[in-house]
């Protein structure tokens, strides 16, 4: 219940609205309760006095024999009618008699061919008598209260409905009338209770309706911010529902624009620098021929090499990332296999252990260019590499291990640094340029996820972790790069791939 409270948004909005409800309902019932109560009461009374003054008039106008008939037919479930002849009694022992009466079972009334059944009170007597009820003593009934001309007296049995009546007919005898209907029940009736019920479950409704309005939009960003991390391209969200909504959308939307000029403006700038470059070196070394040092000459060719090198590298960084390719779905498992396999054709010594298939969303020769950039290290400093591909529980990893020496705990987070090297030669056949693993940290972070450098009893682990996919929004292509950067570099030779730190 406790995880359902903090995930989900439709959960709390039902709570809270019958929560509001239960509440209103309450307040509701407080404030009424007491009104609905003395309605009764009154009711009750009005009902009381009407019958007594009818059936005064008819008792005064039949014969005595018959008296008795009559009052047992008038008596119900909750009234009793008697006579008594030796006056009125004081309040409390008439209120004694009256609840004894009401005990009793309704008198029976014989018809011919007919025997009545014994009828049982449906109430309780209200014990738990206020100390106004007990005490309270006769009243004289006013004249625009009572429709008879001769006098009348009142009292209270308890503090609900329980009421007494006594009045004096014409021939000196009084007429005692003993009325108390059966306890009401509680609020929380069968029918307040159903009511309440489909109150809440309209409620409900409403509410899961009204939360899905909310967090649909709200997951919709989510998920869009969570494929632009990546580096994907999404189509940008629509700018509909209320206006926190509406601005929510049309700000991620401007957010979304402005970093994809911003990586276009440096990735075009980067393209056209290392396309610039190439003419001053190009002078360099055509001037270098002139030197007749031929030991000075060499070491300004190399130089020239080196940073014509370097450059090349960074051309071929800025094509790869201008290169417009979209993230599909692939089997994970499968892509790895045949980039070790193909290493392996060329005599390296790569091998794969099978891993189960993991489908997975992303842009297939880019990831399969940071795998190949970190199998061509291990290759190079560790002999061998050992490939595998698992799934974790919040994640997925692709483990390259090998036999090398490993690298210093200092020196792990530096090794992604752009041209940095441990290996202190500048030689290309042994060190490269010191831009592969830059790339292929800059390529697993564009897809969410990381690539960490651990020591192992024999040789180096390295990890790329990436996060497993719930659901992503439509890719699009990046036409605004392609026309940008891709027009600076088409023109350049080809640079070499897979270059390794």
């Amino acid at each position: 219940m406790m995880s359902l409270w903090t995930r989900s948004l439709a959960a709390r909005f039902i709570c809270f609205t019958l929560l509001s409800l239960v509440l209103s309902q309450a307040i509701v019932f407080f404030i009424s309760w007491d009104e609905h109560g003395q309605s009764i009461r009154k009711a009750a009374k009005g009902e009381i006095l009407s019958r007594c003054a009818s059936l005064a008039r008819v008792l005064e106008a039949t014969p005595q024999s018959l008296q008795t008939d009559i009052l047992n037919a008038s008596s119900t479930s909750a009234a009793r009618y008697w006579i008594s002849t030796d006056g009125l009694k004081n309040a409390s022992e008439w209120r004694e008699d009256a609840w004894e009466r009401l005990a009793q079972p309704l008198p029976r009334v014989s018809f011919p061919g007919h025997v009545p059944a014994e009828v049982r009170p449906d109430f309780t007597r209200n014990t738990a008598k206020s100390s106004s009820a007990t005490s309270s003593q006769w009243i004289d009934l006013r004249p625009e209260a009572w429709p008879l001309s001769r006098p009348a007296k009142f009292l209270y049995l308890d503090d609900t409905t329980g009421m007494g009546l006594a009045v004096q007919l014409a021939n000196g005898t009084w007429l005692n009338t003993a009325f108390a209907k059966p306890a009401q029940d509680g609020f929380w009736t069968s029918k307040s209770t159903l009511a309440l019920g489909l109150s809440a479950l309209s409620l409900s409704i409403i509410a899961v309706f009204a939360a899905r309005g909310i967090a649909q939009p709200l997951r919709r960003l989510a998920v869009a911010a969570d494929a632009l991390g990546r580096g994907q391209e999404i189509v940008p969200l629509p700018e509909t529902g209320p206006d926190d909504i509406r601005r929510t959308a049309e700000a991620f939307n401007r957010m979304q624009a402005r970093l994809h000029r911003f990586v276009d403006d440096r990735t075009k700038m980067l393209a056209a620098i290392g396309h610039d470059l190439r003419t001053p070196l190009t002078s360099l070394r055509l001037r270098a021929e002139f030197v007749r040092d031929d030991d000075v000459r060499e070491k300004i060719l190399s130089t020239i090499t080196e940073i014509q090198t370097m450059t090349e590298a960074t051309l071929a960084f800025a094509r790869e990332d201008a290169t417009a390719e979209n993230t599909r779905t692939v089997e994970l498992s499968a892509l790895v296999e045949s980039l070790c396999h193909d290493l392996a054709e060329l005599g390296h010594d790569v091998s794969f252990s099978n891993g189960q298939k993991i489908g997975y969303g992303c842009r297939p020769e880019a990831l399969r260019r940071a795998c190949r950039n970190l199998i061509e290290n291990a290759i190079r400093y560790g002999e061998r590499a050992r490939v595998s591909v698992g799934r974790r529980a919040d994640n997925i990893e692709i483990i390259v291990s090998d036999d090398g020496p490993g690298i210093p705990e200092s020196a792990r987070e530096q090794v992604f640094t752009p041209f940095f090297r441990i290996e202190n030669s500048r030689n290309r056949e042994t060190g490269g340029v010191g831009l592969g693993l830059s790339i292929a940290r800059t390529i697993v972070r564009h897809h969410g996820g990381d690539i960490v450098l651990t020591n192992g009893p024999k040789g180096l682990y390295a990890v790329i972790s990436l996060p497993a996919q719930e659901g992503a929004p439509p890719p699009v292509s990046r036409p605004i790069m392609a026309a940008a950067a891709k027009d600076v570099i088409n023109d350049l030779e080809p640079a070499p791939r897979g270059i390794s730190a």
